[in-house]
C-alpha cells in the first residue's frame, strides 16, 4: 500500500502542476481580455455619461421690464454659493446695456441665458441670436399699463393693419423704429404696453424664430398697480399669437412672475427645460 501511495504521488503532483498551469493561463487570458475591451468600453460609456446637452435661451423685452433682474434670481436659485448658503435676494439691478449671459447647471442639460438690453438702438441686433437660439423668453412689465387698465381693447399694429389685405408683412425687414414703437406717443392710453406688443409681434414674425418655443412673463405680479396675468394672456398675447405669421406651430405659454421677489422663477425654468427638449429633433442642442 505504502509503495503503491509513493508511486502515485509524482503523478499526483504533476497533475496539481499543470492544473495550476492551465488556471494561471486562463487567469492571465482574462485580464488580458478586460484590459483590451472591457476597460475601454468602461472608459467610453463613462465618457458619454457625462456628455450633456446644451440649449440658448434668448431673454427679451423692453427697457425696464425686469430681465436683468430676472437673470440675477436664476442664478441665486441655480448656481449656489460654495460654502452652501443660500444666495442672497438680488434685488433690483441696473438696466442691460449690451448683454449678460449665464450657464446653469441642470440635471439633464445646460441653459445658456442670454440677456440682451432692450433700448431701442438694441433691439435690431436681437436678430442676430435669434437662428442659434432654442427658446425665447419674453418679460413683459405688467404694471406700465397707462391710462386705461382694459388692455383688452388693444388695437391691431400698424403693421398687421397695412398687411391685411396683401397677405405679406409690412415689417419685412424687422427693423425696430421710433415710429413703429410709438415712442413719440409716451402718453398712450395703454402705457407701453401697446409698444411691447408690437415689439413682440415682430419677434415673432422673423423667420428665424419660426416653431421656437416661447414663455411670456408677466413680470412686476408683486406690485399693487399690476395687471392680472390673464389681462396680459387675453389682452396682449393673444392678439400677437393670433397674428403669428412665423409659418410652424409653436409652443408658448404665460406665466406671472416676480423676478424681484423670486417667485415663479423656478416654474419659468421649468417649464423652458421640458420645452426645448421637446423641441430638440428642430433645433438640436450644442453637446458639451
Amino acid at each position: 500500500m505504502t509503495g503503491v501511495m509513493n508511486k502515485a504521488s509524482p503523478e499526483k503532483k504533476c497533475e496539481n502542476r499543470e492544473d495550476s498551469e492551465h488556471w494561471r493561463c486562463h487567469d492571465f487570458l482574462v485580464l488580458f481580455l478586460a484590459s483590451s475591451v472591457l476597460i475601454p468600453t468602461e472608459v467610453a460609456f463613462v465618457e458619454l455619461a457625462v456628455a450633456s446637452a446644451e440649449y440658448s435661451v434668448l431673454l427679451l423685452g423692453l427697457d425696464n421690464a425686469g430681465k436683468t433682474t430676472l437673470l440675477s434670481q436664476i442664478k441665486a436659485l441655480y448656481q449656489p454659493r460654495p460654502d452652501g448658503a443660500p444666495s442672497p435676494n438680488p434685488g433690483k439691478t441696473v438696466p442691460t446695456v449690451g448683454q449678460n449671459v449665464t450657464t446653469i447647471s441642470l440635471p439633464d442639460m445646460y441653459l445658456k441665458i442670454w440677456d440682451v438690453g432692450g433700448q431701442i438702438s438694441m433691439r435690431n441686433l436681437w436678430q442676430s441670436y435669434y437662428s442659434s437660439c432654442h427658446a425665447i423668453v419674453f418679460v413683459v412689465d405688467s404694471s406700465d399699463v397707462g391710462q386705461d387698465p382694459d388692455i383688452t381693447r388693444l388695437p391691431l399694429s400698424s403693421n398687421r393693419r397695412s398687411s391685411s389685405g396683401s397677405g405679406q408683412s409690412g415689417n419685412d425687414s424687422n427693423t425696430f423704429t421710433e415710429q413703429m414703437v410709438g415712442i413719440n406717443a409716451p402718453g398712450s392710453d395703454f402705457g407701453r404696453l401697446d409698444e411691447c406688443r408690437q415689439v413682440l409681434e415682430s419677434v415673432l414674425q422673423h423667420s428665424e424664430v419660426a416653431g421656437v418655443p416661447i414663455l411670456v412673463l408677466a413680470n412686476k405680479q408683486d406690485r399693487e398697480d399690476s395687471v392680472e396675468v390673464v389681462r396680459i394672456k387675453e389682452g396682449l398675447v393673444r392678439k400677437v399669437f393670433e397674428g403669428d405669421t412665423g409659418g410652424a406651430l409653436r409652443d408658448s405659454r404665460v406665466l406671472p412672475v416676480s423676478a424681484l421677489l423670486g417667485s415663479g422663477v423656478q416654474e419659468a425654468v421649468e417649464w423652458v427645460q421640458t420645452r426645448v427638449k421637446w423641441n430638440k429633433e428642430a433645433r438640436p442642442p450644442l453637446m458639451r
